[in-house]
């Protein structure tokens, strides 16, 4: 089986592609590719490997020899599915692979925003220990997570291991009822968000998550209620939460993800990070350790072995 990567550069350096090439009687790599070269590119591949890169089904039906898409990611939204299962080409997606790496990182945003460190970075910058008549500064309220409620929307395994650890730091769990599932016997998100201290998102967007932290549901909130998203851009109202901060609504905002990325249009979060507020947005890094890199080839790998049996 004759294989493309289209994107190679999107997983980083440091990554070993051996398993594809064990798996495939060639593997052609390009570190980028832009829509232009997409039909060129896949001509005569059997399998298609991208992360993501559109496939729509113009490039889809000029493949003539495609028989399996797999996906470096677990979203599929850069991949027509509807042409692609008209055209008998099997698509395969990753999940799991970067659990311990995106749970790491969203402890360390709530971490973060418990103890107000943007704020004290800021003020240590500018000075303020410096000219300090005590030894330490107190002027911003730090937050004890020890006997605090979480509120987790989203508990698959990445959900469980957030729980996990921060069960481990002496916290109450509380997990949200999956939006837009009716037989859910769990409460709804906006019937727990007023007895939350934090909440953390890992759910995918949809049409039921999408602005699932609003304008609304955040005046219910506690005024020092910490966010931490690190799911996917959308599933908090950016203006709306950044509001909410700003008016001291919410105690804290942290976000790996945006609504755009990247965010080339600029961003009214990335702008606010000026401001004298504990906000943290990191650049869509929660899943980047290289352990988490190489697990997505080494499923990808797993994939191409069931591609090439016709599972």
């Amino acid at each position: 089986m004759q294989g493309v990567l289209l994107d190679a550069a999107s997983l980083g350096e440091g990554v070993d592609f051996s398993p594809l090439e064990e798996q495939l009687s060639h593997l052609q790599i390009w570190p980028t590719t832009q829509p232009e070269e997409v039909v060129e590119r896949i001509q005569d591949a059997e399998a298609i490997i991208v992360n993501k890169v559109v496939l729509d089904r113009t490039a889809l039906q000029a493949a003539g020899n495609v028989k399996a898409i797999c996906v470096l990611a677990t979203g599929l939204n850069n991949i027509d599915l509807k042409a692609a299962e008209e055209l008998g080409i099997q698509v395969f997606n990753v999940q799991a692979y970067g659990t311990a790496s995106v749970a790491q990182h969203t402890l360390t945003l709530l971490l973060a925003l418990a103890t107000r460190l943007p704020l004290y970075q800021k003020s240590v910058a500018a000075g303020d220990w410096q000219k300090s008549p005590f030894f330490c500064l107190m002027q911003h309220p730090v937050t004890q997570l020890a006997g605090k409620k979480l509120l987790l929307v989203g508990h698959g395994e990445l959900g469980r291991e957030v729980e996990r650890l921060t069960s481990a730091l002496g916290m109450e769990v509380m997990i949200a009822a999956r939006p837009g599932k009716t037989d859910d016997q769990r409460r709804p998100f906006a019937e727990l968000l007023p007895q939350a201290d934090a909440v953390s998102f890992h759910c995918p967007l949809t049409e039921e998550t999408r602005d699932l932290l609003n304008a609304e549901n955040l005046k219910t909130a506690k005024k020092d209620l910490l966010v931490v998203n690190a799911a996917r851009g959308g599933i908090v109202n950016e203006k709306a939460a950044l509001l909410a901060l700003r008016e001291g609504q919410i105690g804290g905002l942290a976000v790996d993800v945006l609504t755009q990325e990247p965010p080339r249009d600029g961003n009214p979060l990335l702008d606010a990070l000026q401001e004298n507020l504990n906000l943290i947005v990191t650049p869509h890094s929660a899943w980047i350790t290289p352990e988490a890199r190489q697990k997505i080839l080494e499923l990808t790998a797993e994939n191409l072995a069931k591609a090439k049996a016709g599972r």
